[in-house]
């Protein structure tokens, strides 16, 4: 009989990561947040919803408009299209992100998948350019690409976290990576916000759709060129099961994300913790993607003061992450989350009582938002990278970024739809109250520590 030879596994540590590489690893989210602040929160909704205003007839400044666009057909108020195409972006990523997370895995080469997606998002941003008159058909399908491709560069991001630091280090480096982020978006902002206070014309509303365009375009150029210092800094970290590949990544990567989806079931505490997350991220993304909307449609404010706000939003975020990220060092990263969840559910209810054509008021619930923001997005991302089996994070990651920066769908539905039968932006910001409670109810039941062990990781000292 044949003696069976059973192939070894290395399973030496891989070696720590340096101050160059973490440092490498922050700047990334110094690139992308440009987008995420630039685009998705300040000048995308706005104007996109002009430019679909105008294609369903309605003049550019008007004060409202209740005339509808016909994509393939379909009837939609102008007001709702930018919603629906967030919630179209989430449903092409249910399919398009884990997979890309399989592929990570498997993949010797992660540093080019991550460029792959960061340049063909910046692309798709820069061409933003060409989106001008009413051509809102093609601002929603460079739109689609940018954002999806703006996912699935931070799945293959995410998934070096768990191989930067030990469980005790995870929470300070997402925390520091996150407000970093911050910063450089805030940054790109306050530039943008010089440009059109000097540029801008009061009563020309062109001129001030055409200078939204070109901070749109702005953010692309900025992500794609930050992107290079991840690309030369990072070192590239195989897993074992890129290493035991010896065929195509591809397909490899899509029979292992079938095998990990029967698999799955195995780790019934990770999955809560993901719905969870899903539910109450879900609500998050939505008011920061939704905020810039809310502020001109329903509070009529001037876009000055929409960016004077996302920029205190980002600058006082920066300190908020690094001060969530300290707190969650005395009580542990789990009653952290907790205990902003709560803090955003005030935030909603303040948001709903805002008067209109009042600055102040925004602005201070502006700060308030910055101060809780950071912290639970960098903690939720390092608390998830404790339940990950070794070996699958960038999977894993795949199905944590459906609902993360910008890819949420059931609260931006959820708020088209209130919009569409209400024409009430204010009426269809108390449909996100049920996500943070619900979030909370769910974070609340998952016993994290017993969660970790269950998924083969040591937990860190305090939860």
């Amino acid at each position: 009989m044949a003696e069976t030879v059973t192939p070894t596994v290395d399973d030496t540590p891989p070696p720590a990561s340096t101050r160059r590489e973490r440092r490498g690893w922050y700047i990334y989210d110094w690139a992308n947040s440009a987008f995420q602040t630039t685009v998705i929160t300040v000048f995308l909704g706005p104007f996109l919803t002009t430019v679909a205003e105008l294609a369903a007839g309605c003049e550019l400044g008007a004060d409202s408009c209740d005339g509808s666009v016909y994509p393939l057909g379909i009837k939609i108020a102008a007001g709702s299209y930018y919603p629906y195409l967030i919630s179209l972006s989430v449903f092409l990523t249910v399919f398009v992100l884990p997979v890309i997370g399989a592929i990570a895995d498997r993949s010797a080469h992660k540093k080019r998948l991550l460029g792959g997606a960061a340049f063909t998002g910046a692309g798709a941003t820069i061409a933003m350019a060409f989106v001008t008159g009413d051509r809102y058909l093609l601002g929603g399908a460079l739109f689609l690409v940018a954002n999806i491709s703006f996912g699935a560069a931070i799945v293959v991001y995410n998934s070096f976290l768990p191989q930067l630091g030990g469980p005790d280090e995870r929470d300070g480096i997402s925390s520091r990576g996150w407000a970093l982020g911050y910063l450089g978006g805030g940054l790109l902002l306050a530039l943008n916000l010089v440009a059109i206070t000097l540029l801008d014309e009061g009563d020309n509303p062109q001129r001030t759709l055409d200078l939204a365009r070109w901070s749109i375009v702005s953010a692309g150029v900025w992500w794609a060129l930050f992107t290079l210092v991840p690309l030369r800094w990072l070192r590239e970290r195989p897993s074992v099961a890129a290493l035991a590949s010896g065929g195509n990544v591809l397909t490899d990567g899509f029979r292992q994300l079938a095998r990990t989806m029967r698999e799955v079931k195995a780790y019934p505490l990770t999955l809560y913790f993901l719905l969870a997350f899903l539910v109450y991220n879900d609500g998050i993304q939505t008011v920061i993607t939704l905020a810039s909307q809310y502020g001109t449609e329903e509070l009529r404010l001037e876009q000055s003061t929409l960016i004077i706000t996302i920029l205190l939003v980002q600058f006082l975020a920066f300190g908020g992450a690094l001060s969530l990220g300290a707190l969650a060092k005395r009580i542990g990263a789990w009653k952290t989350v907790l205990l902003s969840l709560v803090l955003w559910t005030g935030v909603i209810i303040a948001a709903f009582r805002l008067p209109a054509e009042a600055p102040l008021p925004f602005m201070v619930l502006g700060a308030a938002i910055g101060l809780v923001l950071g912290g639970s997005q960098a903690l939720s991302r390092s608390l998830f990278s404790q339940l990950i089996p070794a070996g699958k994070e960038g999977e894993y990651y795949g199905f944590y970024e459906i609902s993360d920066k910008g890819t949420s769908w059931l609260g931006p539905l959820a708020f088209g739809l209130v919009f569409q039968l209400t024409s009430s932006y204010r009426v269809g910001l108390v449909s996100l109250l049920i996500f943070f409670v619900v979030g909370f109810l769910l974070l609340a039941a998952v016993p994290i520590r017993r969660a970790i062990v269950a998924a083969g990781n040591t937990p860190p000292r305090v939860l």
